[in-house]
């Protein structure tokens, strides 16, 4: 039987998340070359002859970002391989997700026109299957939130209880009590540690201050409520 085998190219996607002025907000680059020339995409390229995909996902980051990726979070979202997701041929992408708090203004990579940061909530349409991909990525941080520690990694390395918060009804598009809150974040084993420091605000207390834990995994998790804004929307 005569089989034919696809030739297929290898590329890595980023969809790298952070919350900067109360929005999530998520990196996107001005194409610089067709196709898609001039329109918005996800930063990404091809995996080099000798790298690990991985390794690639880390070398793209530190590119688009200048950011080391081992100090954050950086994980497989999933594989698009749709035939003529790309007009160049047969590619198969591999995206990641990343997350980091608070990240600096972007500058464009040798192949992009311009780089910004954009309301998740309001990207509208990008080149090739990004759009999809965004979404997959958005949901996927979404749903970590309930069953895991991820939300601290939008967080710096020491935060308050309402920092945390704040990144929960950022995230899901929604509001949260912050008694059951607090009482639940505290409670949780490992979820954070508190430091000795303290953060004094203009008016009240001293607010104390947390790291990230050990911990992974929330349980029980935290769900989100029905009407959470959690939808990407269509509009520009």
């Amino acid at each position: 039987m005569n089989r034919e085998h696809v030739q297929a190219t290898v590329t890595v996607d980023l969809v790298i998340l952070t919350i900067r002025d109360n929005r999530l907000k998520v990196l996107l680059i001005e194409r610089g070359n067709q196709p898609f020339q001039g329109q918005w995409a996800l930063p990404g390229g091809f995996i080099r002859p000798d790298e690990d995909i991985d390794d690639a996902a880390l070398r793209e980051l530190s590119e688009e970002t200048g950011l080391e990726g081992r100090h954050l979070h950086l994980e497989q979202v999933r594989t698009y391989a749709t035939p003529g997701r790309d007009p160049r041929g047969r590619v198969v992408t591999v995206a990641y997700l990343a997350v980091a708090p608070d990240l600096p203004m972007p500058t464009a990579g040798s192949d992009a026109r311009s780089a910004k940061w954009a309301n998740v909530s309001r990207v509208g349409s990008l080149a090739f299957d990004h759009a999809d991909i965004l979404r997959d990525a958005v949901e996927m941080a979404r749903s970590k939130l309930e069953y895991t520690t991820l939300a601290a990694a939008f967080c710096p390395e020491l935060f308050t209880v309402s920092d945390l918060r704040r990144v929960y009804e950022v995230v899901w598009g929604t509001r949260i009590d912050p008694r059951n809150f607090h009482r639940k974040v505290v409670g949780t084993k490992g979820f954070l540690e508190q430091s000795a420091a303290r953060r004094n605000p203009l008016i009240g207390r001293p607010a104390l201050l947390y790291r990230r834990g050990p911990a992974t995994a929330l349980y029980p998790p935290m769900l989100r409520r029905s009407d959470s804004l959690a939808s990407i929307s269509s509009a520009t």
